[in-house]
């Protein structure tokens, strides 16, 4: 497996042949100096999309005045370059408040980076179950669901229960002093009497896209195995 030793980081360059996406840039840590460094190793030894996520917004410009080509998506604190195109595999966000929003947009805006196509759903939150079943068919008709939700996160079995299609749901940190910053929304989705749901960590937008995207390159993947963006050998 080939790295790319930058002296303080070692840069996966072979990620993109492995699994079909080069390897993503966590932010926070770094500066925009050494972000800057990895996003330009991973552009050239790969063909496919960089993403850096967790930037705010003061380090994305300086990391884009540096390496030019990129985009931020400011609500989702993500750079991204050469996302990809639209594979036709579709993922449908569903947030069950306003205040889970920053959650569901890190979902959506990666998601779309890595080249799903990204239905966005807003405000179902079970408060007020009607809302949500007024989007029933819309949800049911997506490839995956991801779900995002805080408070006791019961609404990642409500729509467990609703649709056919694998759901990943994402406990967030949103609620008062029992919601523990998250940990009753985690427990609560883990307990889920709704079979089959696939529970990622707290606030992790970014962890529910990528297993959606793991989904969507088992649909893709040829004959042979091999990722689907994955480079020849």
């Amino acid at each position: 497996m080939n790295t790319a030793d930058l002296g303080f980081a070692r840069v996966d360059v072979d990620r993109e042949h492995r699994q079909g996406l080069p390897e993503v840039v966590y932010g926070p840590g770094k500066t925009p100096a050494q972000i800057a460094a990895i996003v330009r190793t991973l552009l050239t030894h790969n063909a496919g999309p960089v993403l850096v996520t967790r930037v705010e917004a003061e380090a994305a410009r300086a990391v884009l005045a540096d390496v030019p080509g990129g985009r931020y998506a400011r609500g989702a604190r993500l750079l991204v370059w050469r996302p990809a195109a639209a594979t036709g595999f579709t993922l449908a966000v569903a947030a069950a408040g306003t205040s889970d929003g920053p959650v569901a947009e890190e979902a959506a805006e990666v998601a779309a980076a890595v080249g799903l196509t990204v239905d966005t759903v807003t405000d179902v939150g079970v408060a007020g179950i009607h809302r949500l079943l007024a989007e029933r068919d819309r949800l049911a008709e997506a490839d995956a669901v991801i779900v995002v939700a805080g408070m006791e996160g019961a609404l990642a079995s409500a729509v467990g229960g609703l649709v056919a299609c694998p759901v990943i749901a994402v406990p967030t940190s949103t609620g008062y002093g029992a919601g523990l910053e998250g940990v009753t929304a985690l427990l609560a989705m883990h307990a889920s009497c709704a079979a089959g749901i696939t529970v990622v960590n707290i606030d992790s937008g970014f962890g529910a896209a990528m297993a959606a995207f793991r989904l969507a390159q088992v649909l893709r993947r040829p004959a042979s195995g091999r990722p689907a963006s994955g480079r020849p050998r």
